[in-house]
């Protein structure tokens, strides 16, 4: 009877460490989402504190989600947020926001809105491989802009989250956009068709690109 004891002790311990463990990294994440609500509400106001919780919720409830569920509340999340020019919102020709940024003012332009839905479905636990924030020229507006693309494969056709269409749809469907080149935290590709695209190069060309991400790093630290 010994080992079955000793066996049966050592299972109960693994499940009762395991419930702690959980417990615990909740407590944690509620910890932290509380120090982000302050930040917010303390740079932008109530109402960005509120939005902040509300994009934290997501990300907690939205986590054992498939895809597409996480695809299609992360677009609707944010495309509920106002378009404004950077140089009215930020006094400058082209500035990349980081989603804290967007989140706080509400507002953005094609790459504010495409980058916070790159990130936050990075966070959801989306492979890195199957987005592209992809730059396409709109052609009724009849100038450029930012999507993200979602590739469930390497080979299948990319499904299009944008902030001038609310629905998700394949790029097939979007005949409005000519794409132009995508990237990723990774790496950079030139796109002649709707499909996937030529490989080109690391991410690191694109200066934006870089100075976004080191601020978004530093932002998750302070």
């Amino acid at each position: 009877m010994k080992p079955w004891v000793g066996s049966r002790l050592q299972q109960t311990l693994i499940v009762l460490f395991a419930a702690l463990s959980v417990i615990y990294a909740s407590a944690v994440e509620q910890l932290n989402v509380a120090k982000l609500v302050g930040k917010m509400q303390s740079e932008y106001g109530e109402a960005a504190g509120k939005r902040a919780r509300a994009w934290r919720n997501i990300i907690q409830q939205q986590q054992n989600a498939t895809d597409q569920q996480k695809l299609q509340s992360v677009n609707r999340f944010f495309n509920l947020f106002d378009f404004v020019d950077d140089i009215k919102l930020w006094k400058q020709e082209d500035y990349w926001a980081t989603p804290l940024e967007f989140i706080g003012h509400k507002a953005g332009d094609c790459e504010d809105f495409t980058i916070a839905k790159y990130f936050t479905l990075l966070e959801l636990g989306v492979d890195i491989n199957k987005l592209r924030l992809t730059y396409v020229k709109a052609v009724k507006l009849n100038q450029f802009h930012m999507v993200l693309a979602y590739y469930e494969t390497p080979k299948s056709m990319p499904l299009i989250l944008d902030n001038l269409d609310g629905e998700i749809k394949p790029a097939i469907k979007r005949r409005d956009l000519i794409p132009i080149f995508s990237f990723n935290g990774q790496q950079l590709w030139l796109n002649k068709q709707k499909g996937k695209g030529q490989l080109v190069g690391s991410s690191e060309r694109l200066d934006h690109w870089d100075n976004l991400s080191k601020r978004y790093q530093l932002a998750e630290f302070k």
